[in-house]
């Protein structure tokens, strides 16, 4: 990978105002461009709709260093007025898409679609949560919610009942990330250089 610098700044920062000027390879702006704009993150992932980017794993879990190893790529690939839906891939591994509502009440809903190369839903998928307040910056916290917490306790994996996703954009990346006690894993998509979108999605032709 050509190296992707964590720390690299953007080199101009946009406003919100700003936001539909910008030409496919310019990162969005910071938070601190945002003010109280609550449609700040779906608006700046929104403009980066049909591009893809790479990135890595920023975290040092070492049940990460196989996934840490192989190419990362988000493909920010459909975008409506009120959803996106982000492929991640994993190398070859084309099973994971993020998808992204905006709620009516200013908030936003993560959910995460695996599927099989089938097309088929894996049994973990559509977990997720929706943020406790409404979004106002580049950041949204999205905790487990009462279904993804029952779907991880049908299936033995009780500990991710403490599940919070975040999704961010900030010093020119897009952040994706997962904490729960005794748990940190973090990726990071460098939006100053576009990368060549990947094939569609394991389900995306159903």
């Amino acid at each position: 990978m050509n190296a992707f610098t964590i720390a690299a700044a953007v080199s101009t920062i946009f406003t919100g105002l700003a936001l539909a000027s910008c030409s496919p390879g310019e990162a969005p702006g910071d938070p601190a461009e945002t003010g109280d704009n609550p449609a700040a993150l779906f608006d700046r992932l929104s403009a980066l709709c049909g591009q893809a980017f790479e990135g890595a794993v920023v975290s040092e879990d070492e049940v990460d260093a196989a996934f840490a190893s192989e190419t990362l790529v988000m493909h920010v690939r459909e975008c409506s007025d009120d959803t996106l839906r982000i492929p991640f891939h994993v190398g070859e591994d084309r099973s994971r898409t993020w998808v992204i509502t905006r709620l009516s009440d200013g908030g936003l809903r993560l959910k995460h679609d695996h599927r099989h190369e089938d097309g088929s839903e894996d049994v973990l998928t559509q977990y997720g949560g929706e943020t406790e307040t409404p979004v106002t910056g580049l950041r949204a916290d999205f905790p487990a919610d009462a279904e993804s917490r029952a779907l991880f306790d049908r299936e033995g994996i009780p500990a991710s009942m403490a599940n919070i996703w975040t999704v961010a954009i900030e010093d020119g990346a897009y952040v994706y990330a997962l904490n729960r006690p005794d748990r940190h894993f973090e990726t990071r998509f460098d939006l100053s250089e576009p990368v060549t979108p990947p094939p569609p999605p394991w389900g995306a032709e159903q």
